[in-house]
């Protein structure tokens, strides 16, 4: 191996790392801030359905943003992208303390918007950088770096909940999350590869590739597979999403379990989706991604209704661990499918997540529409609809074939 090569392996690996840490990090901060959202609604004396609210202010401030993000990586690449989305997180983060110590309402949803754009931005630029990893190593990483940000969650929760316990205020668990996260804006994305050298002249299309003007950003709407790849996404937010929103009440609701057993029922789905997402690349690489896909929405179908039609809370709990097997690997699948063609991967990747977070608007006030009507366990046998177009659809996140590529 030449120096230059091992130069070049030694910074892939690097960027690998750095992009695992930075998946890990948003899932951190995420999670933190979300175990202290009880601390929100008693601060600013809101009820839940006010509380709620303010959390759709912070989605539609992402769903805002998301359609722009793959440009601004585009044009200022994509260190300087996961900075920006880090930054804006920052600046929530001073907003929404400050917010709360006026006890301002107004304050803390202005704030929520901020939070909602940045991390939609950097979550379009970590998938991007994920993929040119990919790209350079030629194998799958993506379901790997999506379990960093599931890990990164869990030890968020704890240390949002031992906060909590410990009765630290949420404004100064804030600045603490502030703190973190411009330590790790300043040091870890210099570790990143350089978006464009995804598709320089010596990496995997042809000479004058490079060379070729950058399509707009509306070219990736109008692009069928990218498009359908997003229906796919969709199914798989919604089948993800209402585990993770409704599992534990299901069982609290439907089988008269206790609290704790419904938690530790999350557990399950939580933990069953870790494990695949871990090991989940090996697999997609030895059968592709259509046939994992396909496996993936038989087991998340069979896994949920079997959770929604048995009558034992341990029968529930094997269809728990089905259901998580199969809900982990379809949305890093299509977020790798997105970015096939590198030169187009930041518009691809930023329509794919934005219908993909359609779910996270259209699906709780769905779902809990249908639980006051048919019960929960029985309403969430709708997510099987679009888990079954998933399944028909497998076939669009066959490798692209791009110039200097093997079809898969």
């Amino acid at each position: 191996m030449s120096t230059s090569t091992a130069g070049t392996s030694t910074s892939v690996r690097a960027a690998a790392l750095a992009i695992f840490f930075i998946f890990a990090t948003n899932g951190f901060i995420f999670a933190s801030w979300a175990a202290r959202i009880p601390a929100v609604t008693q601060t600013l004396r809101l009820s839940t359905g006010d509380m709620g609210a303010v959390l759709l202010v912070g989605a539609i401030g992402s769903l805002v943003a998301l359609p722009l993000t793959g440009a601004v990586v585009d044009r200022i690449g994509l260190t300087a992208a996961v900075r920006l989305g880090g930054a804006c997180a920052v600046a929530a983060g001073g907003i929404i303390s400050v917010g709360l110590l006026l006890r301002s309402v107004w304050t803390v949803a202005s704030g929520m918007v901020v939070f909602g754009a940045g991390v939609a931005l950097w979550d379009v630029a970590q998938n991007i950088g994920g993929a040119d990893v990919e790209h350079r190593l030629g194998r799958t990483l993506m379901p790997q770096f999506h379990a960093a940000f599931s890990g990164g969650a869990v030890l968020g929760a704890l240390v949002g909940a031992a906060l909590s316990a410990a009765g630290i205020d949420l404004p100064l668990h804030l600045v603490g999350i502030i703190v973190v996260v411009v330590a790790i804006m300043v040091v870890v994305p210099r570790y990143f590869l350089p978006h464009d050298d995804a598709h320089s002249p010596d990496a995997d299309g042809p000479p004058d590739a490079a060379a070729e003007p950058k399509p707009g950003p509306l070219e990736a709407w109008r692009h069928p597979r990218t498009v359908l790849i997003g229906v796919v996404v969709l199914g798989a937010t919604l089948t993800e999403g209402a585990g993770n929103d409704w599992i534990s009440k299901g069982v609290v609701d439907g089988l008269g379990s206790t609290e704790a057993a419904g938690a530790a029922l999350f557990a399950v789905f939580v933990g069953a989706m870790t494990v695949a997402r871990w090991f989940g690349g090996r697999v997609i690489d030895r059968v592709g991604r259509v046939a994992a896909l396909r496996a993936s929405m038989v087991s998340a179908a069979l896994g949920l209704s079997v959770y929604a039609l048995s009558g034992t809370y341990w029968l529930s709990a094997v269809g728990a661990v089905f259901w998580g097997l199969g809900a982990a690997l379809a949305f890093p699948m299509g977020m790798s499918a997105a970015a096939d063609d590198p030169r187009r991967a930041g518009a691809r990747v930023a329509v794919v997540s934005t219908i993909g977070y359609i779910a996270f608007l259209a699906g709780p006030p769905l779902l809990g529409f249908l639980g006051d009507h048919l019960g929960l366990r029985h309403a969430l046998l709708v997510i099987l609809v679009p888990i079954l177009v998933a399944l028909a659809l497998a076939g669009v996140t066959r490798k692209e074939a791009v110039p200097g590529e093997a079809r898969e």
